[in-house]
């Protein structure tokens, strides 16, 4: 059903209203991105990964912010995220990176951000809607693993991505245990692969490009996941008519 929502839902308002209230102004956002930066922007989506240590969120930052691409980092309200945002202010990190970096601390649209022409590559903790987001956007992707047999799909089987290093799953509140794993210079490297002007980025864009077509037409009418989508509500409505009538019995 989310896949259906990324591929039909074409209306910029629609997209840019869809679950919380944006903490950012998304129109806004999207003319930053436009000013000189098409497709060259790397959008950091952390998603569940607020729960990990400062420290390593610090590190995401850094690795952003050295890899001298254009960003989005986008850090929702999370586990000790007031240290974090002691940190960004303490640095002046927006003022730094400004121009070419852009920081969103809330919530933010990623459909209205992932349809942009600009963005050229999702980094994602590959929890299955945002890998969803990415694939029905075209778009490869640089993954910080939280999901690994995501991972797998997006890096073995699709081979439309390029993994920062992450080697354990954490459970709620237990990145201090294990500090920075990750290290900036492992999220520089990620970037420029998947960013690569080369033949194997290329080649990389052009089949994450494939899979977002075809995305798209099997949603198309009578193709596959929108008979699908129409034999599921089909059921559902069956299914109600007969305890409805069981109920009446």
């Amino acid at each position: 059903m989310l896949c259906h929502f990324v591929t039909t839902n074409k209306a910029k308002l629609d997209m840019a209203q869809r679950g919380n209230k944006a903490s950012a102004d998304v129109i806004q956002c999207l003319q930053c991105l436009i000013h000189g930066h098409r497709n060259s922007i790397v959008y950091a989506c952390i998603g569940k990964l607020s729960c990990i240590a400062p420290m390593q969120l610090i590190e995401l930052a850094l690795g952003l912010g050295a890899s001298n691409m254009p960003f989005i980092l986008v850090i929702r309200e999370g586990y000790k995220s007031n240290e974090l945002r002691k940190w960004l202010s303490e640095e002046e990190f927006a003022e730094r990176t400004k121009g070419r970096g852009l920081l969103i601390q809330g919530w933010a649209s990623i459909l209205s951000i992932l349809s942009h022409p600009a963005i050229e590559g999702l980094m994602t903790p590959c929890g299955w809607n945002s890998v969803l987001e990415g694939l029905c956007s075209g778009l490869p992707m640089i993954t910080w693993a939280d999901l690994f047999f995501n991972e797998k799909l997006v890096l073995q089987v699709l081979r439309i991505g390029e993994r920062v290093g992450a080697e354990i799953a954490m459970k709620w509140c237990e990145g201090e245990t294990y500090g920075v794993m990750v290290k900036r210079e492992q999220i520089m490297k990620a970037i420029a692969l998947v960013i690569d002007a080369g033949e194997k980025g290329k080649e990389r864009r052009k089949r994450a490009m494939e899979l977002g077509m075809l995305a798209k037409k099997a949603f198309e009418n009578k193709e596959s996941s929108y008979l699908n989508v129409k034999r599921l509500i089909k059921d559902i409505i069956q299914i109600s008519e007969k305890r409805a009538e069981a109920l009446h019995c």
